[in-house]
Protein backbone atom coordinates (compact mmCIF):
# COMPACT_ATOMS: atom_id res chain seq x y z
CA UNK A 1 0.00 0.00 0.00
CA UNK A 2 1.06 3.23 -0.85
CA UNK A 3 1.81 5.92 2.56
CA UNK A 4 3.47 9.46 2.67
CA UNK A 5 7.22 9.82 2.95
CA UNK A 6 7.08 12.97 4.85
CA UNK A 7 9.48 13.63 7.64
CA UNK A 8 8.15 15.04 10.65
CA UNK A 9 10.13 15.15 14.14
CA UNK A 10 7.16 14.05 17.11
CA UNK A 11 7.80 12.30 20.00
CA UNK A 12 6.67 9.17 19.68
CA UNK A 13 4.84 8.93 22.39
CA UNK A 14 2.83 5.39 24.03
CA UNK A 15 -0.35 5.23 24.01
CA UNK A 16 -1.92 2.58 26.09
CA UNK A 17 -5.19 0.69 24.78
CA UNK A 18 -7.68 -0.96 27.12
CA UNK A 19 -9.41 -3.71 25.48
CA UNK A 20 -13.10 -4.44 26.64
CA UNK A 21 -12.55 -5.72 30.49
CA UNK A 22 -8.91 -6.24 29.20
CA UNK A 23 -6.15 -3.69 30.99
CA UNK A 24 -4.21 -3.77 28.31
CA UNK A 25 -1.43 -0.94 29.03
CA UNK A 26 1.87 -0.20 30.04
CA UNK A 27 4.86 0.72 27.71
CA UNK A 28 7.71 -1.27 29.72
CA UNK A 29 11.59 -0.07 30.35
CA UNK A 30 14.11 1.01 28.12
CA UNK A 31 16.93 -1.82 26.88
CA UNK A 32 19.54 0.44 25.98
CA UNK A 33 21.20 -2.47 23.92
CA UNK A 34 17.98 -3.40 22.64
CA UNK A 35 18.62 -7.09 23.57
CA UNK A 36 15.82 -9.52 24.31
CA UNK A 37 14.53 -9.92 27.57
CA UNK A 38 13.89 -13.73 28.06
CA UNK A 39 11.83 -14.81 31.58
CA UNK A 40 9.28 -12.30 31.61
CA UNK A 41 5.84 -13.57 32.96
CA UNK A 42 4.40 -10.56 31.19
CA UNK A 43 4.44 -10.09 27.12
CA UNK A 44 3.49 -6.83 25.22
CA UNK A 45 2.16 -6.35 21.33
CA UNK A 46 2.90 -3.41 19.75
CA UNK A 47 1.09 -1.95 16.22
CA UNK A 48 1.82 0.65 14.27
CA UNK A 49 -0.94 2.01 12.07
CA UNK A 50 -1.88 5.82 10.83
CA UNK A 51 -4.24 6.84 13.35
CA UNK A 52 -4.44 10.45 11.45
CA UNK A 53 -5.03 11.23 8.03
CA UNK A 54 -7.16 9.59 4.86
CA UNK A 55 -6.20 6.08 6.58
CA UNK A 56 -7.34 6.61 10.34
CA UNK A 57 -10.86 5.20 10.15
CA UNK A 58 -9.79 1.80 8.54
CA UNK A 59 -6.74 1.82 11.17
CA UNK A 60 -9.10 2.38 13.89
CA UNK A 61 -10.95 -0.68 12.88
CA UNK A 62 -7.48 -2.81 12.63
CA UNK A 63 -6.90 -1.59 16.50
CA UNK A 64 -10.12 -2.53 17.40
CA UNK A 65 -9.87 -5.37 16.25
CA UNK A 66 -6.71 -6.45 17.99
CA UNK A 67 -7.92 -5.57 21.11
CA UNK A 68 -11.16 -8.21 20.30
CA UNK A 69 -8.53 -10.95 19.65
CA UNK A 70 -6.30 -9.93 22.92
CA UNK A 71 -10.00 -9.91 24.90
CA UNK A 72 -11.48 -13.23 23.36
CA UNK A 73 -7.58 -14.36 24.55
CA UNK A 74 -8.33 -13.35 28.48
CA UNK A 75 -5.13 -11.36 27.83
CA UNK A 76 -3.46 -14.82 28.18
CA UNK A 77 -1.24 -17.05 26.76
CA UNK A 78 -0.79 -20.09 29.04
CA UNK A 79 0.71 -18.57 32.18
CA UNK A 80 1.91 -15.54 30.19
CA UNK A 81 -0.32 -12.12 30.38
CA UNK A 82 -0.01 -10.22 26.43
CA UNK A 83 -0.54 -6.77 26.92
CA UNK A 84 -1.10 -4.47 24.08
CA UNK A 85 0.14 -0.97 23.01
CA UNK A 86 -1.05 1.02 20.02
CA UNK A 87 0.96 3.31 18.33
CA UNK A 88 0.37 6.19 15.64
CA UNK A 89 2.75 6.36 12.93
CA UNK A 90 0.75 9.59 11.38
CA UNK A 91 0.61 13.21 12.58
CA UNK A 92 -1.71 15.72 12.74
CA UNK A 93 0.16 17.79 10.64
CA UNK A 94 1.61 15.52 7.82
CA UNK A 95 -1.77 14.04 7.36
CA UNK A 96 -0.04 10.89 7.02
CA UNK A 97 2.70 8.25 8.10
CA UNK A 98 6.13 9.80 8.42
CA UNK A 99 9.16 8.58 8.18
CA UNK A 100 10.58 9.76 11.72
CA UNK A 101 7.40 8.64 13.56
CA UNK A 102 7.80 5.03 12.03
CA UNK A 103 11.58 4.38 12.76
CA UNK A 104 10.33 6.44 16.37
CA UNK A 105 7.87 3.38 17.09
CA UNK A 106 9.54 0.82 15.98
CA UNK A 107 12.93 2.08 18.25
CA UNK A 108 10.16 2.27 21.35
CA UNK A 109 9.10 -1.30 20.62
CA UNK A 110 12.70 -2.74 20.52
CA UNK A 111 13.59 -1.16 23.61
CA UNK A 112 10.69 -2.46 25.97
CA UNK A 113 11.99 -5.17 27.74
CA UNK A 114 8.65 -7.04 27.55
CA UNK A 115 8.04 -6.84 23.35
CA UNK A 116 7.17 -10.07 22.04
CA UNK A 117 5.47 -8.81 18.43
CA UNK A 118 4.98 -6.12 16.25
CA UNK A 119 2.08 -5.60 14.33
CA UNK A 120 2.70 -3.28 11.24
CA UNK A 121 3.15 -0.93 9.21
CA UNK A 122 0.16 -0.97 7.18
CA UNK A 123 2.16 0.45 3.93
CA UNK A 124 5.15 -0.80 2.61
CA UNK A 125 7.29 1.41 2.10
CA UNK A 126 6.78 1.93 6.38
CA UNK A 127 7.20 -1.34 6.55
CA UNK A 128 10.89 -1.02 4.94
CA UNK A 129 11.78 1.31 7.29
CA UNK A 130 10.54 -0.24 10.76
CA UNK A 131 11.93 -4.06 9.67
CA UNK A 132 15.61 -3.57 10.03
CA UNK A 133 14.97 -2.16 13.38
CA UNK A 134 12.29 -4.39 14.73
CA UNK A 135 14.32 -7.41 13.35
CA UNK A 136 17.91 -6.36 15.01
CA UNK A 137 15.44 -6.88 18.14
CA UNK A 138 14.39 -10.08 17.19
CA UNK A 139 10.85 -9.20 17.68
CA UNK A 140 8.04 -11.30 15.61
CA UNK A 141 7.14 -8.48 13.15
CA UNK A 142 3.48 -9.52 10.74
CA UNK A 143 2.02 -6.96 8.84
CA UNK A 144 -2.00 -7.33 7.68
CA UNK A 145 -1.25 -5.23 4.72
CA UNK A 146 2.17 -4.94 3.66
CA UNK A 147 2.33 -7.16 0.40
CA UNK A 148 5.70 -5.37 -1.32
CA UNK A 149 7.35 -8.88 -2.52
CA UNK A 150 11.09 -7.04 -1.68
CA UNK A 151 10.33 -7.71 2.22
CA UNK A 152 10.34 -11.17 1.98
CA UNK A 153 11.71 -12.56 -1.41
CA UNK A 154 14.27 -12.30 -3.95
CA UNK A 155 13.91 -10.76 -7.15
CA UNK A 156 12.81 -7.35 -6.29
CA UNK A 157 14.81 -4.85 -8.70
CA UNK A 158 15.98 -3.42 -5.59
CA UNK A 159 19.49 -4.40 -4.68
CA UNK A 160 20.53 -6.31 -1.76
CA UNK A 161 16.47 -7.13 -0.73
CA UNK A 162 15.45 -8.79 0.68
CA UNK A 163 18.63 -9.45 2.38
CA UNK A 164 18.50 -5.89 3.98
CA UNK A 165 15.85 -5.91 5.87
CA UNK A 166 17.37 -8.68 8.30
CA UNK A 167 20.64 -7.36 9.57
CA UNK A 168 20.68 -9.57 12.40
CA UNK A 169 20.40 -12.40 9.91
CA UNK A 170 17.67 -14.03 10.71
CA UNK A 171 14.05 -13.66 9.54
CA UNK A 172 11.01 -12.43 12.06
CA UNK A 173 8.45 -10.75 9.39
CA UNK A 174 5.66 -12.47 7.98
CA UNK A 175 2.34 -10.81 6.39
CA UNK A 176 -1.26 -12.95 6.33
CA UNK A 177 -1.93 -11.18 2.93
CA UNK A 178 -0.46 -12.93 -0.01
CA UNK A 179 2.43 -10.87 -1.62
CA UNK A 180 2.64 -8.62 -4.91
CA UNK A 181 3.57 -11.50 -7.07
CA UNK A 182 0.61 -13.40 -6.36
CA UNK A 183 -1.53 -10.23 -6.85
CA UNK A 184 -0.24 -9.57 -9.78
CA UNK A 185 -1.09 -12.79 -11.32
CA UNK A 186 -4.16 -12.16 -10.37
CA UNK A 187 -4.70 -8.79 -11.93
CA UNK A 188 -3.41 -10.28 -15.01
CA UNK A 189 -5.90 -13.34 -14.82
CA UNK A 190 -8.79 -10.82 -14.37
CA UNK A 191 -7.71 -8.68 -17.35
CA UNK A 192 -6.94 -12.30 -19.40
CA UNK A 193 -10.51 -13.44 -18.33
CA UNK A 194 -11.48 -9.94 -19.92
CA UNK A 195 -10.37 -10.16 -22.96
CA UNK A 196 -7.74 -7.91 -22.55
CA UNK A 197 -4.34 -8.40 -24.96
CA UNK A 198 -2.57 -5.31 -24.78
CA UNK A 199 -2.19 -3.51 -21.88
CA UNK A 200 -1.06 0.34 -20.87
CA UNK A 201 0.63 0.75 -17.84
CA UNK A 202 0.94 3.48 -15.14
CA UNK A 203 2.94 3.42 -11.71
CA UNK A 204 3.14 5.73 -9.11
CA UNK A 205 6.90 6.09 -7.50
CA UNK A 206 6.49 4.30 -3.95
CA UNK A 207 7.48 1.56 -3.30
CA UNK A 208 3.86 -0.56 -3.28
CA UNK A 209 3.11 0.57 -6.78
CA UNK A 210 6.69 0.50 -8.20
CA UNK A 211 7.03 -3.33 -7.31
CA UNK A 212 3.37 -3.83 -8.31
CA UNK A 213 4.10 -3.15 -11.57
CA UNK A 214 7.29 -4.78 -12.11
CA UNK A 215 5.76 -8.08 -10.63
CA UNK A 216 2.72 -7.83 -13.43
CA UNK A 217 5.45 -7.14 -15.96
CA UNK A 218 6.37 -10.64 -15.08
CA UNK A 219 3.30 -12.19 -14.84
CA UNK A 220 1.97 -11.00 -18.14
CA UNK A 221 4.93 -11.93 -19.93
CA UNK A 222 3.57 -15.47 -18.60
CA UNK A 223 0.40 -15.22 -19.70
CA UNK A 224 0.20 -13.48 -23.01
CA UNK A 225 -0.47 -10.37 -22.53
CA UNK A 226 1.62 -7.30 -24.11
CA UNK A 227 2.43 -4.77 -21.63
CA UNK A 228 3.40 -1.21 -22.71
CA UNK A 229 4.95 0.25 -19.25
CA UNK A 230 4.83 4.37 -19.51
CA UNK A 231 6.74 4.91 -16.57
CA UNK A 232 6.64 6.51 -12.96
CA UNK A 233 4.19 9.14 -12.24
CA UNK A 234 3.48 11.56 -9.12
CA UNK A 235 -0.46 11.02 -9.15
CA UNK A 236 -1.01 14.52 -7.36
CA UNK A 237 0.54 16.75 -10.33
CA UNK A 238 -1.76 18.70 -11.27
CA UNK A 239 -2.03 18.45 -15.26
CA UNK A 240 -2.59 14.69 -15.51
CA UNK A 241 -3.69 15.05 -19.69
CA UNK A 242 -0.33 14.89 -20.56
CA UNK A 243 -0.14 10.89 -19.35
CA UNK A 244 -3.61 10.51 -20.77
CA UNK A 245 -2.70 11.44 -24.29
CA UNK A 246 0.51 8.75 -23.57
CA UNK A 247 -2.49 6.38 -22.94
CA UNK A 248 -4.50 6.60 -25.86
CA UNK A 249 -1.58 6.31 -27.87
CA UNK A 250 -0.65 2.90 -26.52
CA UNK A 251 -4.45 1.43 -28.48
CA UNK A 252 -4.51 -0.61 -26.00
CA UNK A 253 -7.42 -3.13 -24.75
CA UNK A 254 -6.91 -1.92 -20.88
CA UNK A 255 -5.05 0.48 -18.88
CA UNK A 256 -3.32 -0.51 -15.32
CA UNK A 257 -2.62 1.99 -12.49
CA UNK A 258 -0.19 0.06 -10.09
CA UNK A 259 -0.74 2.27 -7.30
CA UNK A 260 -2.73 2.31 -3.94
CA UNK A 261 -6.68 3.17 -4.43
CA UNK A 262 -6.92 7.10 -3.36
CA UNK A 263 -8.10 10.39 -3.65
CA UNK A 264 -4.85 11.11 -6.30
CA UNK A 265 -5.03 7.83 -8.69
CA UNK A 266 -8.96 8.57 -9.06
CA UNK A 267 -7.55 11.30 -10.76
CA UNK A 268 -5.06 9.35 -12.80
CA UNK A 269 -8.00 6.85 -14.34
CA UNK A 270 -10.66 9.67 -15.07
CA UNK A 271 -7.53 11.12 -16.94
CA UNK A 272 -7.33 7.70 -19.02
CA UNK A 273 -10.80 7.18 -19.27
CA UNK A 274 -11.11 11.02 -20.67
CA UNK A 275 -8.15 10.21 -22.84
CA UNK A 276 -9.80 6.92 -24.33
CA UNK A 277 -13.44 6.43 -24.10
CA UNK A 278 -13.02 2.46 -24.86
CA UNK A 279 -10.59 1.26 -21.78
CA UNK A 280 -10.75 -0.92 -19.39
CA UNK A 281 -9.57 -0.11 -16.22
CA UNK A 282 -7.52 -1.99 -13.79
CA UNK A 283 -5.89 -1.59 -10.54
CA UNK A 284 -5.70 -2.93 -7.25
CA UNK A 285 -8.26 -2.71 -5.37
CA UNK A 286 -8.11 -3.05 -0.99
CA UNK A 287 -10.21 0.14 0.06
CA UNK A 288 -11.01 1.13 -3.11
CA UNK A 289 -14.50 2.32 -1.61
CA UNK A 290 -13.64 5.46 0.18
CA UNK A 291 -11.99 8.77 -1.32
CA UNK A 292 -10.87 6.31 -4.08
CA UNK A 293 -14.28 5.63 -5.82
CA UNK A 294 -15.88 8.97 -4.97
CA UNK A 295 -13.63 10.91 -6.85
CA UNK A 296 -14.66 8.41 -10.07
CA UNK A 297 -17.78 9.80 -12.18
CA UNK A 298 -20.10 6.48 -12.24
CA UNK A 299 -19.50 6.16 -15.90
CA UNK A 300 -15.59 5.52 -15.07
CA UNK A 301 -16.82 3.60 -12.23
CA UNK A 302 -18.41 1.02 -14.88
CA UNK A 303 -15.28 0.12 -16.48
CA UNK A 304 -13.42 -0.75 -13.03
CA UNK A 305 -12.05 -3.64 -12.29
CA UNK A 306 -10.32 -4.19 -9.20
CA UNK A 307 -8.59 -7.01 -6.96
CA UNK A 308 -8.44 -7.59 -2.99
CA UNK A 309 -6.96 -10.31 -1.29
CA UNK A 310 -9.92 -9.42 0.87
CA UNK A 311 -13.02 -11.11 0.05
CA UNK A 312 -16.27 -11.28 0.99
CA UNK A 313 -17.72 -12.33 3.91
CA UNK A 314 -20.05 -14.71 2.57
CA UNK A 315 -16.83 -16.44 0.96
CA UNK A 316 -15.17 -16.77 4.01
CA UNK A 317 -14.81 -19.27 6.55
CA UNK A 318 -18.09 -18.88 9.33
CA UNK A 319 -15.54 -17.48 11.56
CA UNK A 320 -15.50 -14.66 9.34
CA UNK A 321 -18.87 -13.91 9.92
CA UNK A 322 -18.90 -14.64 13.58
CA UNK A 323 -15.95 -11.41 13.82
CA UNK A 324 -17.88 -9.34 12.08
CA UNK A 325 -21.17 -9.85 14.16
CA UNK A 326 -18.79 -9.72 17.80
CA UNK A 327 -16.93 -6.45 16.54
CA UNK A 328 -20.42 -4.74 15.25
CA UNK A 329 -22.03 -5.24 18.81
CA UNK A 330 -18.65 -4.44 20.57
CA UNK A 331 -18.08 -0.89 18.70
CA UNK A 332 -21.22 0.19 17.27
CA UNK A 333 -20.28 -0.06 13.22
CA UNK A 334 -19.42 -3.01 11.01
CA UNK A 335 -15.60 -3.69 10.69
CA UNK A 336 -13.53 -2.28 7.23
CA UNK A 337 -11.82 -5.42 5.47
CA UNK A 338 -8.64 -4.61 6.52
CA UNK A 339 -9.55 -5.39 10.00
CA UNK A 340 -10.17 -9.08 9.46
CA UNK A 341 -6.41 -9.22 8.33
CA UNK A 342 -5.52 -7.44 11.82
CA UNK A 343 -7.29 -9.67 13.75
CA UNK A 344 -5.47 -12.70 12.36
CA UNK A 345 -2.36 -11.34 12.62
CA UNK A 346 -2.99 -10.60 16.02
CA UNK A 347 -4.06 -14.47 16.20
CA UNK A 348 -1.50 -15.80 14.72
CA UNK A 349 0.98 -14.22 17.19
CA UNK A 350 -0.76 -15.73 20.01
CA UNK A 351 -0.42 -18.75 18.16
CA UNK A 352 2.94 -18.22 17.73
CA UNK A 353 3.57 -17.40 21.71
CA UNK A 354 1.55 -21.02 22.75
CA UNK A 355 3.58 -22.69 19.85
CA UNK A 356 7.13 -21.34 21.32
CA UNK A 357 5.78 -23.49 24.52
CA UNK A 358 7.93 -22.79 27.71
CA UNK A 359 9.95 -20.22 24.93
CA UNK A 360 7.33 -18.36 24.98
CA UNK A 361 8.41 -15.10 26.32
CA UNK A 362 11.76 -15.33 24.16
CA UNK A 363 11.76 -13.20 21.30
CA UNK A 364 13.87 -15.86 18.73
CA UNK A 365 11.63 -18.48 20.02
CA UNK A 366 8.15 -16.73 19.06
CA UNK A 367 9.87 -15.40 15.57
CA UNK A 368 10.92 -19.18 14.78
CA UNK A 369 7.47 -20.46 15.75
CA UNK A 370 5.85 -18.64 13.44
CA UNK A 371 7.70 -19.59 10.43
CA UNK A 372 6.23 -23.10 11.71
CA UNK A 373 2.59 -21.97 11.41
CA UNK A 374 1.05 -24.80 8.93
CA UNK A 375 -2.37 -25.91 7.56
CA UNK A 376 -3.42 -22.72 10.22
CA UNK A 377 -7.41 -22.63 10.00
CA UNK A 378 -8.28 -19.00 10.35
CA UNK A 379 -11.15 -16.19 9.68
CA UNK A 380 -8.79 -15.60 5.80
CA UNK A 381 -8.90 -19.41 5.70
CA UNK A 382 -6.52 -22.04 5.46
CA UNK A 383 -3.03 -21.23 5.13
CA UNK A 384 0.70 -21.84 6.09
CA UNK A 385 3.87 -19.94 6.56
CA UNK A 386 6.70 -19.97 3.76
CA UNK A 387 10.33 -19.38 4.18
CA UNK A 388 10.06 -16.10 3.36
CA UNK A 389 7.25 -15.46 5.45
CA UNK A 390 4.42 -15.25 3.36
CA UNK A 391 0.85 -16.83 3.21
CA UNK A 392 0.06 -19.77 1.16
CA UNK A 393 -3.24 -17.84 0.95
CA UNK A 394 -3.92 -16.86 -2.82
CA UNK A 395 -7.77 -16.08 -3.52
CA UNK A 396 -8.46 -13.06 -4.68
CA UNK A 397 -11.60 -11.16 -5.34
CA UNK A 398 -12.39 -9.41 -9.10
CA UNK A 399 -14.09 -6.68 -8.09
CA UNK A 400 -16.44 -3.82 -9.89
CA UNK A 401 -18.03 -0.68 -8.95
CA UNK A 402 -21.16 0.25 -8.13
CA UNK A 403 -22.35 3.31 -6.32
CA UNK A 404 -19.24 3.54 -4.71
CA UNK A 405 -19.09 0.30 -3.37
CA UNK A 406 -16.94 -2.94 -4.20
CA UNK A 407 -19.38 -5.19 -5.99
CA UNK A 408 -18.12 -9.47 -6.58
CA UNK A 409 -17.19 -10.07 -10.64
CA UNK A 410 -15.24 -12.88 -10.17
CA UNK A 411 -13.74 -15.17 -8.04
CA UNK A 412 -9.62 -14.67 -9.00
CA UNK A 413 -7.49 -18.14 -8.25
CA UNK A 414 -3.93 -18.21 -8.40
CA UNK A 415 -2.05 -21.21 -9.06
CA UNK A 416 1.01 -21.56 -6.67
Amino acid sequence: MRGGRRLARTTGACVAIVAGVLGLSGCGGDNPDGAPKTGSRTLTIYSSLPLHGPARERSRDMVNAIKLALEESGGKVGALSVTYVSLNSATEEEGTWSEDQVLDNARQAVRDLNAIAYIGDRDSEATALSLPLINEGHILQVSPSSTYDGLTRPGSRRQGEPERFYPSGRRTFGRVVPADHVQASALVGYMKAEGVRTVALLADRDLYGIGLANQVTKAAAGQGIKIVDLGRIDPSARDLAGHGRDIAAVAADAFLYAGAPDADSARVFTAAAAADPGLLLFGPGAGADGPFADGLSAPVQRRMRLTSPLLPPRLLPRAAREFRARFRTTFGRAPAPDALAAYEATNVILSAIARAGDKGNDRRAVADAFFEVRNRRSVLGTYSIDRFGDTSLSTFAGNRLRRSRLVLDKVLRVRR
